[in-house]
């Protein structure tokens, strides 16, 4: 007797091609392409479109309607076989995007794990996102957008081409990125403006009140000095080994800071 495969909605249309793990779920209606790879756990729901070069890991749950791995929206693609990689534990809500990457850049969009996707957010070619994010709905990052772990992303989030965004960040309401957002920092507007750091969001993640005022001591020399970013980098880099759980937090910073070609939220 074989093995039993995947449980498979018969209306559903799975390309032969495809590689699902026994144990993945395929709702009614759902597409899946040839070249995508599915692991364990995961299940696809109702009307789903999984296309290109996609790789899937395992326990994640994906909600109807969505459109994952199509061809990225970007009038230079030529159709070469670029690809996503999606990690594990995500959950993807209903109407989410996500495209493939371009030869312009890396070829490939990558989504890490333990990530919260909220309905009709977009994530473009290119993007980076890092793990344990949360993209409220209709988050929108266009092209080359990178992510780093934890951050959140408020309701109607727009977030320019190639901008970076920090460790620990978190944006408002119907924020306009259109600068790269340093780590810890809270930002709202439009154009966004930089407002405080994510205190309470650090705390939930087991950092002591003496972490957290060195994070708030960096936010005050980026932020409430008058100074230069070069003169705030030094006194930031001054601030090491004050606080030894700090000093990793200083590097991110300071890494950080080092690689912003767009400018930063000011």
């Amino acid at each position: 007797m074989a093995p039993p495969g995947p449980a498979i909605h018969p209306t559903a249309l799975v390309d032969p091609q495809a590689e699902l793990d026994a144990s993945v779920q395929v709702g009614p209606y759902a597409l899946i392409g040839p070249h995508v790879r599915i692991g364990a756990g995961t299940t696809i729901g109702a009307h789903s479109v999984i296309d290109g070069h996609t790789s899937i890991g395992a326990d994640n749950r994906i909600f109807q309607f969505t459109s994952i791995g199509a061809p990225p929206q970007d009038k230079k693609y030529a159709g070469e076989p670029t690809r996503l990689t999606i990690g594990a534990g995500n959950t993807i809500r209903e109407f989410v995007t996500i495209n493939t990457g371009t030869v312009q850049d890396a070829g490939v969009t990558r989504v890490g794990d333990d990530n919260w996707v909220m309905a009709y957010v977009h994530i473009a070619h290119d993007c980076q996102v890092g793990d344990h994010t949360i993209l409220a709905n209709s988050v929108q990052l266009a092209g080359h957008v990178h992510l780093g772990d934890w951050v959140f992303l408020g309701g109607l989030t727009g977030v320019h081409q190639f901008v970076r965004v920090g460790a620990h960040a978190m944006t408002g309401f119907h924020t306009r990125l259109a600068q790269d957002l340093p780590p810890f920092v809270t930002a709202g507007g439009n154009p966004a403006e930089a407002q405080g750091i994510n205190a309470e969001g650090l705390r939930r993640r087991g950092y002591t009140p003496e972490r957290i005022a060195i994070v708030k001591q960096m936010h005050r020399l980026l932020y409430r000095r008058g100074l230069t970013l070069e003169a705030a980098r030094q006194q930031i880099e001054a601030l090491r080994g004050e606080v030894a759980e700090a000093d990793a937090d200083i590097a991110s910073m300071q890494a950080f800071l080092s690689a912003a070609s767009r400018g930063i939220v000011r």
